[in-house]
C-alpha cells in the first residue's frame, strides 16, 4: 500500500463487501416486488412454499430468496415461516411511501444495462445509453411500453411524498390553468386540482404516459377539469398560468433546459409562474443522497442534479428569475420563477 495510507480494518472489509454486493441487493429487492411478497405476507407469516404457489415459482428458489431477505431486513424467519417487516411494506403498491415500482424499474433492462457501462461513463463524461440500448431511454420506453409504464409508476411512487409537501406551499388563489410538463400520470397537477376545485389542469407527456394520466384523472373523479396532451415541451408548451416541472430539469443539459424554460416564459399568461420541484445539491463536503441521484442522471441522461446557484443561472439565461424558494424534506425544494 502507498505510504501514509490507513490500513483497512475487518469492519472496512465488511462494509465494502456490502457495497460490492449492492447490485445483488437491487435485483433481490426487485424480485421481492415482482413476486408480490409484501402482499403475500401482509396477513400473517407464511412458509416459502405458500409464496411460491401463489406466484407459480420454484419453491426451493423462493425459500433461498426469502432467506436472503432476512439478511436485508425485509422479512424475519421463525418456525419455518417468514414474516414481513415494516421495511418490506415499502414494496407494497399503493402503501404510503411505496417504492415497489421503483425497485422493479431500476432493476429492469432499460436502467440495468446502461449502468453496466458506468466506468465508461466516467471515463468519457457522457451517458452510454445508446450503446447499451440502441436509442435514448425515452425512445426505449416508447418501444417498450410496459417498461415505460412501469417507470412512470415508479416516478409517481418516488414523487408521492414530495407532492404531498409541495401542494400546500403553492399559492394558487389567482391561478386558473395549470400545466404539468412531463408529469407522468399527472399525480402532481391532479393533487393540486383536488385541493383547489377552481383549477383546470393538464399533462403534457410522451405517448406511452398519456393513457395512464387519463385513467388517473378518471380514478380521482377529475376528468372533466383535466386533459392529457401528447407533446414535446422542447418545441412548444400550451399556455397556462402555472407550469409544474417536477423532476424534469435534472433530465436535461443546460442548453436543453434553457430552451424548455424559454418556451415556458413565452407561453406564460401575464403574471404567470413556474414551480420547479427538484433536488437541490448541498456543498461537496455533505452532498447527501443527491450526489447518488446525480450519477443516475450522468448514466442515463444528459442531465444532472444542480445547486441553487446553477438553477438561478438557468433561469437567468431563459429570461426568468427565482421569486420564491421553499425547502421540502431534504434534498428537495420548490423553486418558483417568473419572467424578468
Amino acid at each position: 500500500m502507498p505510504a501514509n495510507t490507513p490500513s483497512p480494518t475487518a469492519e472496512d472489509f465488511t462494509t465494502m463487501l456490502g457495497m460490492v454486493t449492492g447490485g445483488f441487493v437491487s435485483q433481490i429487492t426487485a424480485a421481492f416486488a415482482e413476486l408480490n411478497i409484501a402482499h403475500h405476507l401482509s396477513g400473517k407469516p407464511q412458509p416459502a412454499a405458500y409464496v411460491a404457489e401463489q406466484e407459480h415459482a420454484d419453491a426451493a428458489a423462493t425459500y433461498r430468496l426469502l432467506r436472503a431477505g432476512v439478511t436485508l431486513g425485509l422479512v424475519t424467519h421463525t418456525a419455518g415461516e417468514f414474516a414481513a417487516t415494516p421495511l418490506l411494506g415499502t414494496l407494497l403498491p399503493g402503501a404510503p411511501h411505496s417504492l415497489g415500482h421503483l425497485a422493479r424499474a431500476w432493476a429492469a433492462p432499460g436502467h440495468w444495462q446502461p449502468w453496466g457501462a458506468f466506468t465508461q461513463v466516467v471515463r468519457s463524461g457522457s451517458a452510454q445509453v445508446e450503446s447499451a440500448l440502441g436509442c435514448s431511454i425515452f425512445e426505449y420506453f416508447t418501444k417498450n411500453v410496459d417498461e415505460g409504464m412501469l417507470f412512470s409508476k415508479a416516478v409517481t411512487d418516488l414523487s408521492t411524498p414530495v407532492i404531498a409537501e409541495a401542494v400546500p406551499v403553492l399559492d394558487v388563489r389567482a391561478t386558473r390553468t395549470v400545466a404539468d410538463l412531463g408529469g407522468a400520470n399527472g399525480a402532481f397537477v391532479l393533487s393540486l386540482m383536488a385541493a383547489h376545485p377552481h383549477l383546470r389542469g393538464s399533462v403534457v407527456e410522451l405517448p406511452h404516459a398519456v393513457p395512464d394520466a387519463r385513467a388517473e384523472a378518471e380514478r380521482r373523479g377529475l376528468a372533466e377539469r383535466f386533459s392529457a396532451v401528447e407533446g414535446d415541451f422542447f418545441e412548444e408548451v400550451p399556455s397556462a398560468d402555472l407550469y409544474l416541472l417536477k423532476f424534469i430539469l435534472h433530465d436535461w443539459s443546460d442548453e436543453e433546459n434553457v430552451r424548455l424554460l424559454r418556451n415556458c416564459r413565452d407561453s406564460l399568461t401575464p403574471g404567470g409562474r413556474l414551480a420547479i420541484v427538484e433536488i437541490v445539491l448541498g456543498e461537496a463536503a455533505d452532498p447527501g443522497i443527491g450526489a447518488l441521484m446525480d450519477l443516475t442522471m450522468m448514466t442515463m441522461l444528459p442531465g444532472r442534479e444542480r445547486s441553487l446557484a446553477e438553477f438561478d443561472a438557468l433561469l437567468a439565461d431563459a429570461g426568468l428569475r427565482r421569486s420564491k424558494l421553499t425547502h421540502l424534506q431534504a434534498p428537495y425544494a420548490v423553486i418558483e420563477a417568473q419572467a424578468v
